[in-house]
């Protein structure tokens, strides 16, 4: 039987150390006699290498990103999970209670609240929309846009800490974040307004966003655009150099990731200069499952297992404005930010890339895998 993970955010059935495979087996050939020809490679250095790929196989560190986090207790919602499988009468029956507040009480209250927060959101970008350029018109947008978004953090009994709250994010910089779910939008944004990036849609989102961008420089883009990254990049660098406008809020994981850890920042966030204002998100799980899985359900279904949680409660740290130093590529600032991201938010730092929720893994990484697994395997051995 396996012992449990002891890392954050992890609760599997696989014992594993913080420390990298370099510096395991590197302990392991230093604890045995040198060889008399040299070199590092014994044959027993298989069994370490066969163990790691089996556990590998069981349960690697990505895969399990992409499913809802593991609980040590029951929260009496609907979800369980591997760690509780006895339900005594009296928990079942707290249950029962439990899902008629949830449904009857607490689920046509939120709904109500969503709606009327998304009703005047539309409303008041269009009113504001009609007034002409000026600072009362940019007054107004953020009034408008602060007000629906406390309404709709409300319809999700949304309870939210904010943490050093003089690095908040500034107008003509990017505000970059973890990203856990569709809703990280209104927790951030419920403390201050930010421009938005993202896609046009249609049907009811897409209304959203023409009313949005009538009283606010929001930057939608087309699907044919998304594909033309310098289109994207300039486009984001013209708002940035506006120091005018709000600060953008980009998610660099590109997808939503469980709660546990942070995966790799798209490099796209950071080729564009200014000033980076980090922000750490954590969801606390015992009240509410944030995370959307988004190959397993819908928008409407995600929405209406957040409105029929116990609450949505999370902490918001806001970290220092970063910059990117001299001799810094865009891929080293990148993974300086989110490592910082990852310290203040107790999340595991993955180098993995967050497409893998959909894509496979691509071979130029392959390679790169495959080099330093050999390197590990050989050692420092330099015979033929």
């Amino acid at each position: 039987m396996g012992s449990h993970d002891s890392r954050p955010g992890s609760s599997g059935i696989i014992q594993r150390d913080d420390g990298s495979m370099e510096k395991e087996i590197g302990e392991l050939r230093r604890s045995r006699p040198k060889r008399p020809d040299g070199g590092d490679f014994t044959l027993s250095d298989v069994f370490y290498f066969s163990r790691k790929g089996l556990e590998s196989i069981v349960e690697d560190e990505v895969t399990q990103r992409f499913s809802s986090e593991e609980l040590v207790s029951w929260n009496l919602l609907t979800r369980t999970n591997n760690n509780f499988h006895y339900v005594s009468l009296r928990l079942t029956v707290l249950w029962g209670l439990g899902v008629v507040i949830r449904y009857c009480i607490l689920a046509p209250l939120r709904i109500t609240l969503a709606a009327i927060g998304i009703s005047w959101l539309v409303i008041g970008t269009t009113v504001v929309g009609l007034l002409p350029s000026s600072r009362v018109k940019n007054w107004l947008s953020e009034l408008v846009h602060l007000m629906c978004y406390r309404i709709c953090a409300r319809g999700l009994s949304a309870t939210v800490h904010y943490h050093n709250k003089q690095n908040r994010p500034r107008k003509g910089g990017i505000c970059v974040a973890n990203h856990t779910s569709p809703i990280d939008v209104v927790i951030l944004a419920n403390d201050g307004c930010y421009a938005m990036v993202g896609q046009v849609h249609g049907g009811l989102m897409g209304v959203i966003q023409r009313s949005m961008v009538k009283s606010c420089p929001h930057i939608w883009f087309e699907r044919s655009e998304m594909k033309d990254r310098h289109l994207v990049t300039q486009r984001l660098r013209d708002h940035v150099n506006d120091k005018t406008k709000l600060p953008i809020l980009i998610f660099p994981e590109g997808t939503c990731i469980n709660n546990t850890s942070v995966m790799m920042f798209k490099k796209g966030s950071f080729e564009i200069g200014g000033t980076i204002y980090p922000v750490a998100i954590k969801y606390d799980p015992q009240f509410g499952d944030a995370f959307w899985n988004s190959a397993k359900y819908n928008m409407v279904s995600y929405l209406l297992r957040m409105m029929t949680s116990w609450a949505i409660v999370c902490n918001v740290w806001y970290l220092p404005a970063m910059t990117q130093m001299e001799g810094e590529d865009a891929v080293q600032f990148a993974n300086r930010v989110k490592s910082a991201i990852a310290r203040q938010g107790g999340l595991v730092d993955l180098s993995w890339d967050g497409g893998l929720k959909r894509d496979k893994v691509k071979n130029t990484f392959k390679e790169l895998e495959q080099k330093k697994y050999s390197s590990m395997v050989v050692g420092d051995d330099s015979s033929d």
